[in-house]
């Protein structure tokens, strides 16, 4: 594992490890030992990887397991913006390394990277006080089977990728999109260039929130990154978390 040369210039470290339970954990960990970061913390192997909501995070040798810890990336508000930021830094580079696939690549509300519409990689944010750790999941060489959300990884799909070699792009184009989005000062233009690669824009989704589940039009996403879905009757709703799904074609009044 290596960092491109530009993130070591801008003073970024790494740490890396063959396994480890989980690089959140660890990231956490170390801030709270009074690690300030920007430190990425790297394992070939998770034995407790995780994803939203708890859900176990299947962590085999052969994908990209990494965290990146910062210490006072933004105001506590403007936080939840790093689902997007981190996003686009995943699409960026794993288009870079598999530029051919980049017209088959989508994002999905809030942190999933698609290819051909089946999860490619995830992303789980985390914080305590003043820090923050990036969880980034990428499936390169193999992928886990396929529950209430299709997954592929970048070898099914056609290209072959370390990750050794997509470690290194992200940790630059994690550079670009940070200082972009300046600290939540510019979320406006990471919103447009999020929107830009989202998937089903205009389309049919389902979001389920706990126990409930609704169904509407996807119209993208407001200033605060929340989804926005228009039912069938026509309201707007402004949604902070939630799991989406393909949704079937729906008749949306105007409104």
């Amino acid at each position: 594992m290596r960092l491109d040369p530009a993130a070591r210039a801008a003073g970024v470290r790494l740490a890396t490890y063959d396994e480890i339970g989980s690089t959140n954990a660890e990231a956490l960990a170390r801030a709270r030992r009074g690690e300030r970061g920007p430190l990425w913390i790297v394992a070939e192997r998770q034995t407790a990887g995780r994803g939203r909501h708890g859900r176990a995070w299947a962590s085999e040798p052969g994908n990209l397991y990494a965290t990146l810890l910062l210490s006072e990336a933004a105001p506590a508000p403007r936080a939840p913006e790093l689902a997007f930021v981190a996003a686009l830094a995943v699409y960026d580079a794993v288009a870079e390394a598999a530029p051919a696939l980049a017209p088959r690549l989508m994002l999905k509300w809030p942190n999933d990277l698609l290819c051909d519409g089946a999860k490619l990689a995830g992303i789980l944010i985390e914080g305590e006080g003043t820090a923050v750790a990036i969880g980034i999941g990428v499936n390169c060489r193999q992928h886990p089977a396929a529950t209430s959300h299709p997954a592929t990884d970048l070898f099914a799909c056609g290209a072959t990728v370390s990750p050794g070699n997509l470690m290194a792009m992200l940790s630059r184009t994690m550079l670009g999109r940070l200082d972009q989005w300046q600290r939540g000062n510019a979320f406006a233009a990471i919103r447009l260039d999020w929107l830009a690669r989202a998937h089903a824009g205009g389309g049919a989704i389902r979001v389920r929130i706990g126990a409930r589940e609704i169904a509407g039009r996807f119209e993208g996403i407001d200033d605060q990154g929340r989804l926005l879905l228009r039912s069938a009757n026509g309201t707007l709703e402004a949604i902070s978390a939630g799991d989406v799904f393909p949704g079937l074609p729906l008749t949306v009044t105007a409104g």
